[in-house]
Order: structure tokens, then C-alpha cells, then sequence
């Protein structure tokens, strides 16, 4: 069981990557859709992890995947421009979701 990354900016995945996460930079909609596609398909992602502007791309998928697969867990995390809580961070996000304190 994996993490899977889909990132708007480098600086993110740069950070997921040196605590193990593999994932990629998406810039539109459509790549989006097709990478859900094929990482749905995949039996060893467990989790997606998008940042807040790649899942405003395309949230109408991103809802049905919520809904009508049990696998992967879709979970949203802020980037380095700071679109989630201010009392949240990216470390306290990988803490929670990958088990290492960074």
C-alpha cells in the first residue's frame, strides 16, 4: 500500500518525495482526470494526496471517487502558499498520514 502525491508545484513534491512519497506535478484538468483514472486502477495506492489547487481542478471526479471506491482514500493537503488552516502544516500533515516526524 502506497501514498501517491499529485502536486501543482514542485516545491511539494520535492518535500513528499525526501519522506518516500512518489507523485508528479499536473497543470490541468484533463492530465488530472487521466492520472485518477489509472491510479484508481492501481491495487497498490492506497492514498492520493492532492494539493488545494489540483483538487479544485477537477472536484466532480474527485467527489465520485470519494464516493464509489473503496480504495484509494482521496486526502487534501494545503501547499507551500498556505491554502489550508494556519494552525496546519504540511509536517503535521505527513506526521498524521505517513507515521514519521520530520
Amino acid at each position: 500500500m502506497r501514498y501517491y502525491l499529485l502536486s501543482d508545484n514542485i516545491d511539494t513534491l520535492t518535500g513528499m518525495r525526501l519522506v518516500g512519497i512518489e507523485g508528479e506535478i499536473i497543470n490541468d484538468a484533463a492530465t488530472l482526470s487521466k492520472r485518477l483514472d489509472a491510479l484508481t486502477r492501481d491495487p497498490d495506492i492506497a492514498v492520493i494526496l492532492l494539493t488545494d489547487t489540483v483538487n479544485n481542478m477537477c472536484k466532480e471526479k474527485l467527489i465520485n471517487i470519494k464516493l464509489n471506491y473503496k480504495q484509494p482514500l482521496i486526502v487534501v493537503i494545503p501547499d507551500r502558499h498556505g491554502h489550508g488552516s494556519l494552525s496546519d502544516s504540511i509536517t503535521s500533515y505527513v506526521k498524521d498520514a505517513v507515521g514519521l516526524k520530520i
